[in-house]
């Protein structure tokens, strides 16, 4: 039975972890399970008892907490970069900025290429830069994201799994339908892996 299924069946009252294997699989169960209606309000597959459950044991990730100065601080440089955009075939310009576990800010925009698979967005840009300053061991806490249109623009699937790559607990800061929005990057992509 795999995890979602058993993890379906259990509370975190009935479950005790005795031991793991090297896939975190349970191998021992304290009593017998009783079905439980625990059904996903987020879309991820991930339901409040699986966080329970998680953090309980130490599995759960912390949640990432930005000021709203740091927030506005982030959304201003994005801003600002976004006005470098090479952006002649699509006329948008996005700009992005990130935050990264010690305190630094670096920003990219996007950079479009007459071979259209050769652009590159703005966020992927910005982690770039930063990989190239500081090295693979890069942690992102925090991505802003702006464009020159005032619409709605999440980061795409390419650049949510870069970030959740360098940044599996970000917090992204990004146009929605209706204003400014803020997601955790395990929302924007519930299924990001990482081959570490």
């Amino acid at each position: 039975m795999g995890w979602l299924a058993l993890s379906r069946e259990l509370s975190r009252r009935q479950l005790q972890i005795i031991e793991l294997d090297e896939d975190h699989h349970v191998l021992t169960l304290l009593r017998p399970p009783v079905r439980e209606n625990l059904y996903c309000r987020s879309g991820s597959g991930v339901t409040m008892a699986h966080h329970s459950i998680f953090s309980e044991f130490g599995l759960g990730m912390q949640t990432i907490k930005v000021s709203t100065a740091t927030r506005e601080r982030l959304l201003r440089a994005a801003r600002k970069v976004m006005k470098n955009a090479y952006a002649p075939f699509s006329n948008f310009r996005v700009g992005a900025a990130i935050l990264t576990s010690k305190g630094q800010i670096f920003v990219g925009c996007n950079v479009e290429n007459s071979s259209y698979g050769m652009t590159n967005c703005a966020e992927r840009t910005a982690i770039f830069s930063a990989v190239a300053k500081l090295g693979p061991e890069l942690e992102i806490r925090a991505v802003a994201v702006a464009n020159d249109h005032a619409v709605p623009c999440s980061p795409c699937g390419a650049c949510r799994q870069v970030i959740y790559e360098f940044g599996p607990r970000a917090i992204v800061f990004y146009e929605g339908k209706k204003g400014p929005k803020q997601s955790l990057i395990t929302d924007l992509l519930p299924e990001g892996f990482r081959l570490k």
